[in-house]
């Protein structure tokens, strides 16, 4: 019985994966990955300003230097703005209004209470969000640039 669904795991992976399927040149790294999937990816539009720096404030600092400032004195400070408020590449030089998500899921993401004892992201501080100020947003408490900060 193991031996006959073995062998259809191995006869399914045989017509399911494609041949290109593999882990990289600098082995399991970067994970597996589709090396005729790579022209795909390179054809994907653009839509973050973030070139991979640990901080990608050079292009908010320009009308948000304030923000900017709080949110480099925190532990905030190495997370890009677009993170939080979403791909900067259309965003308007001058803007009328901007709406801006303050919602709790933005800060559940990462903030979310989650028991993985081996894992660096526990490292996050976190809160249950069916107990913690249910009623709330994270925004009304907590500055979110510097969420240490106490006058909001």
């Amino acid at each position: 019985m193991v031996i006959g669904i073995v062998l259809a795991i191995l006869v399914f992976r045989l017509f399911y994966v494609p041949n290109d399927f593999e882990s990289g040149e600098r082995g399991f790294m970067y994970s597996y990955y589709r090396q005729s999937n790579e022209l795909e990816w390179e054809n994907q539009p653009i839509k973050y300003l973030d070139t991979g720096k640990q901080h990608m404030h050079e292009f908010c600092i320009e009308c948000h230097s304030h923000e900017v400032e709080i949110r480099t004195e925190d532990l905030h400070g190495v997370i890009a703005c677009e993170n939080c408020h979403g791909p900067a590449l259309d965003h308007p030089i001058h803007p009328e209004k901007l709406e801006i998500d303050r919602s709790r899921e933005v800060c559940l993401r990462c903030h979310t209470l989650l028991t993985y004892t081996t894992s660096e992201r526990k490292r996050i501080p976190g809160i249950d969000p069916k107990e913690h100020m249910t009623e709330y947003e994270c925004v009304e408490c907590h500055n979110p640039h510097n969420p240490r900060l106490e006058d909001m």
